[in-house]
């Protein structure tokens, strides 16, 4: 099943509340896609716990209705910052590719630069669909190929934006090729950044992408739609 599995989930049918009729068509935190809605495969949020909600992370635990009047607890979901991850090559058509360590597999990956979009509300995510206090996507892009590689470009593509996790979070991966690369600076690393260059040939990601040494699914992605443009 999609949705989040464990023991002390429950599923019971309950009647559908008027109310719900009249929500339809209202504006709301999360729309529903007008696809999806016409098809009537949409859940209803019955009621929202954070469990943890600071301005790095928004943890929840809900409880939803599914379309055929069944009500199911608890789903799991949060909301993180939006980021940006850059195909990055330089002008010897080198990949630029950067080595940390990961918590959640815990080990050293290769991958792209990759990094947070700013924001100046003070959180690191964003309500629903409002983007006011946003940085502009491309500006946190170049923001992060210097920060973490010290090469700028002069030549860049917006690949495609997209849902880094539809199933659990709201945020979304937005997806850049950098081309002609050149050092311009050395590292500005965050406080909580490690990491060292690496650069690449085409042949040795594809390589790694293979033995299962390129450990992010959204880099091996964007590296597939880099190679269409």
């Amino acid at each position: 099943m999609d949705h989040n599995s464990d023991n002390s989930q429950k599923k019971t049918v309950i009647p559908q509340h008027p109310a719900c009729d009249a929500a339809e068509g209202t504006d709301t935190a999360f729309p529903v896609n007008p696809v999806t809605d016409a098809e009537n495969l949409a859940w209803e949020e019955v009621s929202t716990e954070h469990i943890v909600q600071d301005e790095w992370i928004d943890f929840r635990r809900s409880i939803y209705r599914f379309p055929d009047g069944s009500v199911f607890e608890p789903y799991y979901s949060y909301s993180r910052r939006d980021y940006v991850v850059i195909v990055a090559s330089d002008e010897e058509g080198n990949y630029l590719c950067v080595r940390q360590f990961r918590q959640g597999i815990r080990e050293v990956t290769t991958e792209f630069p990759a990094g947070g979009i700013e924001r100046t509300d003070g959180r690191e995510y964003r309500r629903g669909r409002d983007q006011s206090a946003a940085e502009d996507a491309l500006d946190a892009a170049k923001r992060e190929l210097l920060e973490e590689t010290g090469y700028v470009s002069g030549k860049w593509t917006h690949l495609l934006t997209v849902p880094a996790n539809a199933t659990l979070a709201d945020n979304y991966a937005h997806i850049f090729r950098a081309q002609d690369c050149r050092r311009e600076g050395t590292q500005n690393l965050d406080e909580t950044e490690f990491l060292n260059v690496r650069p690449y040939s085409a042949a040795d990601i594809e390589e790694m992408i293979r033995q299962g040494g390129f450990q992010q699914a959204v880099h091996i992605m964007a590296w597939l739609l880099a190679g269409r443009h």
